[in-house]
């Protein structure tokens, strides 16, 4: 993965080890298990935390922690799409980047998600927190039955963590939008994993139309996410912890307990 410019080292472990950073440090919940890279910018919200890719104006990966409680939260979703001032112009995506583009402003942490808080609500609708998403069988299919899984997940295990992100083939956007040059990414990836039965579940979906019923076929496992994008999940974890996390591929798109 490339290595920006004004590198951000921000590994942010449990609370028994020290925060190395500033940025995340009222994100500790959600980097408990360590954060997948410090490559990109941190950014830290109520309901996420995130590192930005300056040069695509995509997340590297997002990071939530998703409660049985949050997961039921009942706030109506309010659409407010904007671009994050925290990032300088030149770092961001605008809304006229996505204007025509023919792509939807894909939430990588969803709104639903955060329906249990107003500010957390209005935070999933920053712009540095989207990907340019195809719309139709995608981000308005398959990908929301997904996130309609995780939630439910959540509900049934009381508390997941959630990764999720794009994949650039060769890490080049062979497409972009708008004056910005928004990335496209060629997939999308989210990693799900359950601290209490220490086991995971993974997909890497390609950007294109695709069958609801068909998502068991995007099934992986965590390692081939890492050796695709360079990311290295649950570091805080023994190496032979996250061999056996890692390595399993789930095999039942219900997820269920062991």
């Amino acid at each position: 993965m490339r290595i920006f410019i004004n590198t951000l080292v921000f590994l942010v472990c449990c609370s028994a080890l020290p925060v190395t950073a500033a940025p995340l440090a009222d994100c500790t919940e959600f980097a408990a298990l360590g954060v997948p890279s410090d490559d990109g910018k941190p950014l830290c919200r109520m309901g996420y935390a995130l590192a930005h890719d300056q040069e695509f104006k995509t997340p590297i990966w997002v990071a939530e922690r998703l409660t049985k409680e949050r997961a039921m939260g009942t706030l109506p979703r309010k659409d407010a799409f904007k671009a994050d001032t925290e990032l300088e112009p030149e770092e961001r995506a605008e809304l006229s980047d996505y204007k025509g583009s023919g792509y939807d402003r894909g939430h990588m942490a969803p709104a639903a998600n955060v329906k249990w808080d107003k500010t957390a609500m209005e935070e999933s609708f920053l712009l540095s927190n989207m990907v340019p998403q195809v719309g139709k069988k995608m981000n308005q299919g398959i990908w929301a039955a997904l996130e309609e899984k995780v939630r439910k997940w959540a509900i049934e295990r009381g508390e997941i963590f959630i990764y999720t992100g794009p994949i650039y083939n060769n890490d080049e956007a062979s497409i972009t939008i708008g004056a910005n040059k928004v990335g496209v990414p060629d997939k999308l990836y989210k990693v799900i994993y359950d601290p209490q039965e220490q086991e995971a579940i993974a997909f890497v979906m390609p950007n294109a139309p695709l069958e609801t019923k068909d998502m068991p076929k995007y099934i992986v496992s965590v390692r081939e996410i890492e050796a695709e994008t360079g990311l290295n999940f649950f570091p805080v974890l023994s190496r032979k912890q996250q061999n056996k996390i890692e390595k399993t591929k789930a095999t039942d798109i219900q997820w269920p307990k062991k």
